[in-house]
């Protein structure tokens, strides 16, 4: 954990958990695994997206992996590529390793204890694709250029990083159902929140990436899909 900051670092965990309170976990099943419906929902078509956008094989790692069924689902549907799913929270990184435990695919690896706001961040690369979703919003500002920073210091010269969650875009009129969200983020903790596209767009800009394509996905979401600067 970096010591210069730690109340975003525990804001960032903090709305980690907030994500997770609304995973569900059967109390009488003893087992470490927790379920999340939106995750059920969007895994279909966020695998389109990656089946689309990368190449045949390659190394991928994800960030704020949460209960794992993402990292099943694309380890699956991706059987080429090697997927390393991460997280800081512990009882994540569980429900991942169950997970992975009972789908056994050969190119997932274990999961790995991560903090975004940790640098340099543990793992070894280089990645040919960082993915993650539903962090940015549940998590302070400076989670943002951190990503941005960490991710291009892990990926290849020809790495892709995608992003994916709601945000805000200039001109556009917000849905209803994404200005409820954010009045509930911020509710919880005024330094979470859904984040106007312009401004991770600048983040990204800094730290050496270019917003290649913007995909439109269900429930309000987009899928961004950013590439090196040339």
């Amino acid at each position: 954990m970096r010591q210069d900051n730690p109340v975003a670092t525990q804001s960032a965990r903090d709305g980690q958990r907030l994500g997770r309170r609304r995973n569900h976990r059967d109390p009488m099943q003893q087992t470490p695994r927790r379920h999340s419906p939106a995750a059920d929902r969007n895994k279909g078509p966020l695998l389109a997206v990656l089946q689309r956008v990368l190449p045949r094989a390659g190394a991928a790692l994800e960030i704020a992996a949460g209960t794992g069924q993402h990292a099943v689902h694309f380890s699956a549907g991706l059987p080429d590529w090697s997927w390393q799913p991460t997280d800081p929270e512990p009882s994540a990184l569980a429900s991942i390793a169950d997970y992975a435990a009972e789908a056994a695919l050969p190119n997932l690896r274990p999961p790995l204890a991560l903090d975004v706001l940790a640098a340099p961040w543990p793992v070894e690369g280089p990645f040919d694709a960082i993915f993650c979703a539903n962090l940015l919003h549940i998590s302070p500002w400076a989670t943002c250029p951190a990503l941005m920073r960490g991710a291009a210091r892990v990926a290849s010269a020809a790495g892709v990083l995608l992003s994916y969650g709601p945000y805000f875009v200039e001109g556009q009129p917000p849905g209803a159902g994404n200005l409820a969200f954010d009045s509930e983020l911020r509710a919880s903790n005024p330094a979470w929140g859904i984040r106007w596209l312009h401004e991770v767009e600048a983040q990204a800009r800094a730290a050496g990436w270019r917003l290649d394509e913007t995909v439109a996905m269900p429930a309000n979401n987009l899928t961004l899909v950013w590439r090196r600067e040339a």
